[in-house]
């Protein structure tokens, strides 16, 4: 099965074609910044990117010819995990989302791209998968609701196949998935699904590179009728520029696991401090499972610290096995699903768009 991959960032489109779980091409290609700037809305990008995307496949040589095209799933409304063909209904709730983000192009251009192959168009697990189980919605505040935005591709993905290398199906096993990057999101999945995740979008659960994580809201709402911010510096703080960075100034954790390496004491308090709410999360998630845990499954770009991982593991490692599977593989992942699909081995499942 021959499958082309699209996953469209903010400011590069990454590109793979498959040929069954083997990649046998991939770009991290990038559309020159000034020109995508010259677009006042995502949406107003696809015809370029979609020309961009064909130029990268002719300059490479490679046939339009596929057995289907997977593109990174968008904001779309919340829907179950899983592969989904790309609909009317689908295109429509992205050309209008309320957010706007790159990843929205990826099924409008999958979709085009597979019209002219003659086969199937998907996406798979995007980040608005929400399973959470209805105790998990509440917040204390009627109208105010817990939403569940995560890194749900990687998730998922790292969790099946941990349950394939043991023998076994995702579906009838317990983890506590951690996703370890820019932003953190920790989940408990159980029997397949996920029923509870921090919003790793808007900063909640533990602090990481990036984000600050959940906050004191007395002192929050304080700050925010302080007078001495604006709503954009706030949200900044939350998400972007909180976390490690807010703490040393930088979010490269190379730099500054080296930094603690080095004797930097006040980084060293910082990690730890991250790696503790961290624990505490999953201490939660632990919860949330009532204590049937089959793995602990570190991945994200900093399970390759070995310094994280190896003090997390001294804090979490009683409550069952902890399995590292390090980086975020969405290429792969997203070639996953369509196989899948394509093998009849997952559900191929039709978005509605209709409430959950």
């Amino acid at each position: 099965m021959k499958i082309f991959v699209i996953n469209p960032g903010s400011t590069s489109t990454k590109l793979a074609v498959y040929e069954d779980e083997k990649s046998v091409w991939m770009t991290g290609a990038h559309p020159p910044v000034s020109e995508l700037a010259a677009f006042h809305h995502i949406s107003d990008q696809y015809e370029y990117r979609r020309d961009f995307i064909l130029k990268c496949l002719e300059e490479a040589g490679i046939e339009l010819k596929f057995d289907a095209v997977i593109g990174r799933g968008g904001l779309l409304k919340p829907l179950k995990g899983g592969v989904y063909a790309v609909n009317d209904k689908m295109k429509h709730d992205l050309i209008h989302a309320q957010m706007e983000h790159a990843c929205n192009l990826g099924a409008l251009i999958a979709d085009e791209i597979a019209v002219r192959c003659s086969c199937p168009a998907y996406i798979a697990d995007p980040v608005v998968v929400d399973e959470l189980c209805p105790e998990a919605r509440f917040t204390g505040i009627p109208g105010m609701e817990r939403k569940s935005v995560f890194h749900a591709l990687n998730q998922k993905a790292v969790a099946r196949r941990y349950a394939a290398s043991i023998g076994r199906k995702y579906e009838d096993l317990n983890f506590i998935v951690v996703h370890l990057g820019g932003g953190i999101s920790i989940g408990a999945h159980r029997k397949g699904k996920v029923i509870d995740v921090n919003n790793a979008l808007d900063g909640e659960g533990p602090f990481s590179t990036e984000r600050a994580g959940t906050l004191p809201a007395g002192q929050l709402v304080a700050m925010c009728f302080s007078g001495e911010y604006t709503q954009k510096q706030i949200k900044q703080m939350i998400s972007g520029r909180g976390g490690l960075t807010a703490y040393l100034g930088t979010n490269d954790m190379i730099t500054i696991s080296r930094n603690v390496e080095e004797g930097d004491e006040h980084a060293k308090n910082v990690v730890d401090a991250m790696l503790y709410t961290i624990a505490k999360q999953i201490g939660a998630m632990y919860v949330a499972l009532v204590g049937k845990v089959d793995a602990i499954i570190f991945t994200g770009g900093i399970a390759y610290d070995t310094y994280c991982t190896d003090r997390l593991k001294t804090q979490v490692e009683y409550i069952a096995p902890v399995v590292i599977c390090p980086g975020e593989d969405e290429m792969g992942s997203l070639a996953y699903n369509a196989l899948g699909a394509l093998r009849g081995t997952l559900p191929l499942l039709e978005y509605t768009g209709e409430d959950l």
